[in-house]
C-alpha cells in the first residue's frame, strides 16, 4: 500500500510553492472536488481542468498570500484527513482571514479520487465584503 499521507503532505507543499502542475498530476482524470457551500468557489468540480479553472486560478488571482497549511494528517486505508488553517487577504476587499479547515482526501490507487472541503464559510465570507 502506498503512503497516502506523504502524498497529501507533498500536495500541500507543492501548492505552497505554486507548483500547481504537480498537484493536478496527482488528481484522477475523473476526480470529484468539492468546495464547501458558502465558500467563494463552492460546488463540486469534475476533472483536474475544472479544479484548475474554478478553484486554483481564482485562489491565485483573487487572493494575496493565500495559504492552506496542514497541522495534522490522519489516515486510514485510502482516506487521508487534513486538519489545518487557511489564511490570506482577499484583494477586492483588502480584508484578511484565518480559518480552520478539514480536508478529506480519498484515493483510488495512487490518484486522488475525491476531495471534500469543510470550513467555517462565515469567516471566509467576512473577508469578501
Amino acid at each position: 500500500m502506498s503512503n497516502h499521507s506523504a502524498t497529501v503532505r507533498g500536495l500541500y507543499e507543492a501548492f505552497a510553492r505554486g507548483d500547481v502542475p504537480n498537484v493536478l498530476g496527482v488528481l484522477a482524470p475523473d476526480v470529484s472536488w468539492t468546495e464547501a457551500e458558502g465558500f467563494p468557489y463552492g460546488g463540486t468540480y469534475s476533472g483536474p481542468q475544472a479544479v484548475l479553472e474554478n478553484v486554483f486560478m481564482k485562489l491565485g488571482s483573487e487572493w494575496e498570500g493565500f495559504a492552506a497549511v496542514p497541522q495534522q494528517l490522519v489516515a486510514e486505508g485510502d482516506t487521508v484527513v487534513a486538519l489545518g488553517t487557511y489564511s490570506g487577504k482577499y484583494k477586492a476587499s483588502g480584508k484578511s482571514m484565518r480559518v480552520p479547515y478539514v480536508h478529506v482526501w480519498k484515493f483510488k490507487g495512487d490518484k486522488v479520487q475525491t476531495f471534500v472541503q469543510h470550513t467555517d464559510t462565515a469567516v471566509v465570507q467576512r473577508a469578501l465584503k
